[in-house]
């Protein structure tokens, strides 16, 4: 929103998870994995974003308490976007709302590749960090109707939505760390 706090609380739950993993190796099951993540940004990065984080983490968590195989990496996402949209003070927010919900939901729509028989993950998760880029450029042209930006002068928005251009960031370096 031009004030700089999603950049900071951005590079505060960085430089969380940078020193969580330092500390010890993070749980290898995926539903921990992410229970584990949702708890530490929750704790450390603060902001609506460390919120959203959290909701979106711990709801994603839990198809993935059986299973962690393509599709349900997918509900996985499904699940986590769901809670983010329905938290109490801090959801409600939908796609072309310019929020970071455009580029999670544009990811999402092409992670349900990953239902069909064959699915390549990394090429459908290129595929998905593509369109969540792509969702949060397009950010630049939206009316704000959730977040911060809605208390701000559609003249004064300028740039894609912070919150948008770094969820699409992390989704970029999930790929980049399961291609290395």
């Amino acid at each position: 929103a031009g004030d700089g706090d999603c950049g900071h609380t951005h590079a505060r739950a960085a430089r969380a998870i940078q020193e969580w993993v330092r500390g010890r190796p993070p749980p290898a099951a995926p539903a921990r994995l992410l229970s584990a993540l949702a708890e530490l940004l929750l704790e450390k990065m603060g902001g609506s974003s460390g919120v959203l984080y959290g909701l979106f983490l711990t709801a994603a968590a839990r198809p993935l308490q059986d299973r962690s195989d393509l599709l349900t990496w997918a509900d996985a996402m499904d699940a986590g976007i769901e809670a983010m949209q329905r938290g109490v003070r801090y959801g409600g927010a939908a796609p072309g709302d310019r929020t970071m919900l455009d580029s999670l939901c544009a990811a999402a729509q092409a992670l349900h590749a990953l239902r069909s028989p064959g699915a390549d993950l990394l090429t459908v998760l290129a595929s998905a960090v593509e369109s969540a880029e792509a969702a949060a450029e397009a950010t630049r042209h939206m009316e704000a109707g959730a977040g911060r930006a809605s208390y701000i002068s559609s003249s004064q928005l300028l740039q894609p939505d912070p919150g948008a251009v770094a969820a699409a960031a992390v989704l970029r370096a999930v790929l980049e760390g399961l291609r290395g």
